[in-house]
């Protein structure tokens, strides 16, 4: 049986501290909030957004407690309730960029592109080199089949970071689908070399290709 790191073991102090405050300060948000988060540490995700819920009932302005709530769904697959979390977050600051990314992203795992193309691109209106929202937008493209807009948006990720994997990747999967072979087997052998995950079937479909 596996012993506990020294980290692991820092973790569950801290969360019997907040435990104990929490006794005499039932109503604090703060501790509720930071309690949220080190549940999130543990991946307790339940606890942590029964947490979160609490610091937003005795704080319903705490913004950052609707993101990580939102995380905590996302992680457990609920992607609605991720959306919700977010936009309640955006209610009470609509410049928080990483909120409109993050709804962006959600919307992406339900199929809803439109939302998400939508989504992406106010986040990155907020913050212009927002690496994450611009590659949410350049697969939401693909997905709707607008590979010439996907690849704008892959090409404005590799001028802030030509290494960025994922870009390559978006770029050879939409320059394929235009017929641009050349430029496809280019940035897919180029997602390769930096270690983009690529599953065997996705690499049987390239190896057709040539």
């Amino acid at each position: 049986m596996a012993h506990p790191s020294e980290a692991e073991l820092k973790l569950n102090l801290y969360i019997k501290f907040l435990r104990e405050r929490l006794f005499f300060e039932p109503t604090s948000a703060t501790l509720h909030y930071n309690l949220g988060l080190a549940y999130s540490q543990k991946g307790q995700l339940d606890e942590a957004i029964s947490e979160f819920k609490q610091a937003l009932e005795n704080d319903p302005n705490l913004v950052d407690a609707y993101v990580n709530m939102g995380g905590m769904f996302y992680q457990k697959g609920d992607m609605d309730q991720c959306i919700d979390a977010n936009l309640k977050a955006l209610a009470l600051d609509p410049k928080l960029a990483i909120a409109h990314s993050n709804v962006g992203f959600a919307y992406l795992q339900k199929g809803d592109y439109e939302n998400a193309i939508e989504s992406s691109k106010q986040a990155i209106e907020i913050i212009p080199d927002n690496l994450q929202a611009y590659n949410n937008l350049a697969v939401a493209y693909i997905q709707a089949e607008k590979p010439r807009e996907s690849i704008e948006a892959s090409l404005k990720i590799l001028s802030i970071n030509d290494q960025f994997a994922p870009a390559h990747y978006n770029l050879a999967v939409a320059y394929r689908l235009t017929g641009a072979m050349k430029e496809a087997r280019k940035h897919y052998e180029k997602a390769k070399a930096l270690g983009y995950p690529i599953d065997s079937a996705a690499e049987a479909e390239w190896r057709n290709e040539e």
